[in-house]
Formats: C-alpha cells, structure tokens, sequence
C-alpha cells in the first residue's frame, strides 16, 4: 500500500511538473511572437529564433520573408551568412591543432608565416584567438581597386597587404577586435592541416558535429534554404551586392541555420571536438600583461547579461546579422538569424533573451527629440578610466531622429539611445546603461556613463 501511495505521489508531482513547465513554455513563446511580429517589420525582411533550455528546445520559429522578389515566407530551417560567428569555429579547429601538439598557443606567428614581419615583438598564436595581437584590422585598407570585395584574392595576397601595416599596441597589452587575426588563425590551419580551410573544417568540425546545414559560403554553389540577404536605406530594402568569400574567410565565411547553431553548442559540450578542459579555456577571458581581464576568449565575447554569465558571440556582414549566446547557470541557449545587417537586432535578441530567462521586459520612454537637440551630442568621446576595456573611444550620430553609438573596439555598434529627457538618455543594452550629457557655457562637453559604476567620458571632437 505504501509502494503504491508513493507510485501516486511520484507521478502526480512529475505531471503537475510537466504541466506548469507547459504552461510556462507557452506563455514565453506567446511573449517572443508579440515582441518579434511587434518589432521585426523596422529591423528586417525576416528572421529565425531558436531558444533552447536545459539541452531541449522549447522556441524555434520563423517570421517574414525569406525573398522579398519571390514573396517566399520564412521557414525554420532556412540557412544564413553568419558572419563573425564563424571566429568560434576556427578557434575551435586552432584548439584541436593545439590538442594533436601540431602547434602551440605560445607559437609565434613567423613560425608559420615566416615572412611576417616581427615589429619588435612576438605575436603567438592565443594573441590572434584573443584579439589581443595588435594587428591592424584589414578592413580598413583602402585598396586603390574599384570593387576590391567583389575580387577573389588568394588569402597570402591579403596577409600580406595588412602586414605592413604598424602596430596599433605591443602584444597582451590591450584587446582590440580585429578581423585580420582570424583571417591569419585559417591561414595557419592551411598551413598545418595540409587541407584547405573549407575542408577542414567539414571534416574535423561539420561532420563529427553531425551539421548538415553548415557550410563554407560559396555564391555558385546550390544551397537549398538560402536566404537573400538585404541593406535598408531611405528608398527601402535592397538586395546585398556580391561580396567575395576571399574577403573574409575565416573571419566570417559561413553559413548556418539555427538549428546547426544548437547542434554546435551541444557538441561543444559533449566534447565531441576538443576537451573539457580545452573547452573551458576557450570561454575564460583573457588576461592582459597588467593583469586586467578583457571581455574574450578564443572566439567568444565573456560578459555579463542580467548579472549572470553569457558566453556568445554576434556576426555582421552583408545582408545579415546573427546572434548567439548560452547562459550557463540557466542553461539556456539562444540563437538568432536576420537577413539584413541592422545592428539594432542585438536589443531584439537581448530581450528574448530576457524572456527566456523569466525577466521582465525594461519599460522606458522613447521622447521624440528635435534634431537641433540630438546634433548637439553627436561627435566622439573618449573614456576617462583606467580601465583597459573601456580603453576605447564612443562615436555618437544622429540617423533619422535618433541617436546611435558605436564602441571603437567593436564590441558595441548601433547603440540606440532612447531619450528619458533632453540630457538624459538610456542604452536597452545586456547591462543597463544610463548616460546624461554635460552641456557647459552652451556646448556639450561630456557625458556622465553609469553601467554598474558611473564613468566619465570627454568630447574629443
């Protein structure tokens, strides 16, 4: 009789378990549809979402159009360019090359490029997987050539235009986002591997993964579900002009859907790819030569979201936008796909992930400003810390009525600033953060930045 009362109790807590787990699932999944059909129409053609929780998901959807020209719909398992997320996966076959003791973290770079110049210092392999090399970013060459992106350039050719570039800071000594050291890091796996990149990567990574909807970008080859990538400008969307795959490698060549992004993220953690340990090094953030912390490790931003861990990182690249993310101490995971290139996305994601991990959504005004009011915060600003990851300069503009704000370093672009006053303004950031200009004798000359601790920031220009 006991054994039998206890099979009851047992199962009817399992039930009224799975039952308000339900309830709670289709409750979140009626708040992402309201906040995404409410807000995707001003940010992209169209989009997927996957939210997963404890290895399971529990979101996976799509909206909008996947061709504007065709009026082909949205579906789940459309494939996108996902950009800078690609770093993760060429950190990850850097570390298993590491594993096999085919190279070191501590290699300098000649060792493999033996005709890149030293500058004075050593540059290891860990500097280029943390953005911590000082190498200038090769985006900012100005290559003399009319439609330089549309040409395939053998990828030594471009090493060795941005080779010549100076250093922008010794080695280890600051963090700054450069896409030149991923470029580099797929060179080296060549270089090592005997294989071409793409081929690396689908036999050491895609394959063992079981990503079947993974792949090196290639504009002749058929891909079935890829989606049009798109660019807005005053006149409307317009399809994104051709760019070569040359362009970006391994910094940003490939293309996925969201549920390849997932399958990644749980091999990662079934060490299907590289070790427990090698793993967990991965997703430790770096510590500079001073002995601060940066916000990387190899190939993902470490930060703070809702005062919990994140571990994730966000592509950008023509006609799309893509984000990642896992919240360890929930186990929750979430990936997002766009095809267009709006940063604005990142506060879309960051509030379905709030949704996710049961938050409320912040409520704040949206004050319509004149634009003789914005104007006169528009320009750069330079923070006042010690701080080395706020070593970094604030670009301020005004885009049709609203102010944007983009971080020097990469790690912050299309900020939106939603006005609470005239001088006070918010940012709907993963850390909430509140600014207010300083106007003195008439001009504004700097802004007070709280986000956890007040900091100040000067008007450089």
């Amino acid at each position: 009789m006991n054994r039998i009362t206890t099979l009851l109790l047992f199962f009817f807590v399992t039930f009224s378990t799975a039952n308000a787990q339900s309830k709670e699932n289709k409750l979140l999944e009626k708040n992402i549809d309201d906040l995404i059909s409410g807000k995707l129409s001003s940010l992209s053609p169209g989009c997927v979402v996957l939210v997963a929780k404890k290895g399971k998901v529990i979101y996976e959807k799509s909206f909008g159009s996947a061709n504007i020209e065709l009026n082909t719909p949205m579906q789940p398992e459309m494939i996108f360019r996902i950009g800078s997320m690609t770093k993760q996966y060429t950190a990850i076959a850097i570390l298993q090359l590491v594993e096999q003791g085919k190279i070191s973290l501590q290699d300098s770079i000649q060792r493999f490029i033996n005709d890149f110049p030293y500058k004075g210092y050593t540059i290891t392999i860990e500097n280029l997987l943390t953005h911590t090399s000082g190498i200038t970013d090769y985006e900012v060459l100005d290559a003399h050539i009319p439609n330089a992106i549309r040409i395939d350039f053998p990828a030594k050719q471009l090493i060795d235009s941005f080779a010549k570039l100076p250093l922008e800071f010794i080695p280890s000594t600051k963090y700054n986002y450069s896409n030149s050291n991923y470029f580099l890091l797929g060179y080296i796996i060549e270089k090592v591997s005997g294989q071409s990149y793409k081929q690396y990567l689908l036999e050491n990574l895609f394959k063992p993964a079981g990503l079947a909807s993974t792949f090196y970008d290639s504009p002749s080859q058929i891909i079935t579900n890829r989606v049009n990538g798109y660019i807005k400008d005053s006149a409307g969307y317009k399809n994104a002009g051709y760019l070569s795959m040359s362009m970006v490698y391994s910094a940003g060549a490939l293309l996925s859907n969201v549920s390849d992004v997932f399958k990644w993220h749980q091999a990662l953690y079934a060490y299907k790819l590289v070790k427990k340990e090698t793993l967990e090094k991965a997703f430790t953030p770096y510590k500079l030569k001073d002995g601060k912390l940066t916000q990387y490790g190899y190939g993902w931003f470490i930060k703070d979201f809702q005062e919990s861990p994140s571990i994730g990182h966000g592509g950008a690249i023509d006609g799309f936008r893509s984000m990642e993310f896992y919240l360890p101490d929930q186990d929750i995971f979430v990936a997002a796909l766009f095809n267009s290139e709006n940063d604005a996305v990142i506060d879309l994601v960051d509030n379905i992930s709030m949704l996710a991990i049961g938050k409320t959504l912040p409520s704040y005004k949206d004050l319509k400003l004149a634009d003789s009011v914005l104007n006169r915060y528009t320009g750069t600003y330079k923070f006042i810390t010690d701080d080395t990851s706020l070593n970094v300069s604030l670009k301020i503009y005004n885009n049709k009525g609203r102010l944007y704000g983009d971080l020097s370093n990469g790690t912050g672009s299309g900020m939106i600033f939603l006005p609470q006053s005239e001088t006070n303004f918010v940012l709907a950031i993963r850390t909430p953060t509140s600014v207010d200009f300083i106007i003195e004798k008439g001009k504004v000359t700097k802004m007070i930045w709280v986000q956890k601790k007040k900091t100040e920031l000067i008007k450089v220009e």
